[in-house]
């Protein structure tokens, strides 16, 4: 299994835009209500928001086969040398084989200048919360969120760089 860490493209969005409603519906089933994930993907994912997000950010997916198994999207580097993971993301079927780690470390090696990456995690999202405490992700803090209207415990967590 071969699998191919690139920058993303425009003709990328569809398929990005099914690992992230995969991705959401396995991780926060009996977590977040599916009508809350749906207004949520509907919002920060459609073609709108994507092609944003391509033009204001860094994007990368990981692809086998030709078929995108991932992605994630990093900020540019903010003035006080942060930057922010907004998504990392994977089909449920590729977790745990090493893609994740490899999306995260193409982020990082294009974030020159950066001090830290910073990100905001649900706390009951397990499989999240384990895998940034293993790439040496420290909790700053605890707070909730407004997420469509369903309060969620999250935790925010940064990697010295």
């Amino acid at each position: 299994m071969k699998c191919k860490i690139r920058n993303m493209n425009k003709e990328d969005i569809n398929q990005v835009q099914t690992v992230a409603k995969t991705s959401w519906n396995s991780t926060y089933e009996g977590i977040i209500p599916l009508e809350i994930q749906e207004r949520f993907l509907n919002t920060a994912y459609n073609d709108e928001m994507m092609i944003k997000r391509l033009n204001g950010s860094s994007l990368y997916v990981a692809e086998i086969g030709g078929k995108i198994v991932g992605f994630a999207n990093f900020s540019p580097v903010r003035e006080n040398g942060e930057v922010e993971l907004g998504a990392i993301y994977l089909l449920p079927e590729y977790q745990g084989k090493g893609i994740g780690t490899a999306l995260l470390q193409e982020g990082i090696k294009n974030v020159n200048g950066a001090k830290s990456v910073n990100i905001s995690v649900e706390k009951e999202n397990k499989s999240g919360t384990n895998f940034y405490h293993a790439k040496g992700f420290k909790v700053l803090s605890e707070f909730d969120d407004n997420l469509e209207g369903h309060i969620t415990k999250m935790l925010r967590m940064a990697l010295p760089l």
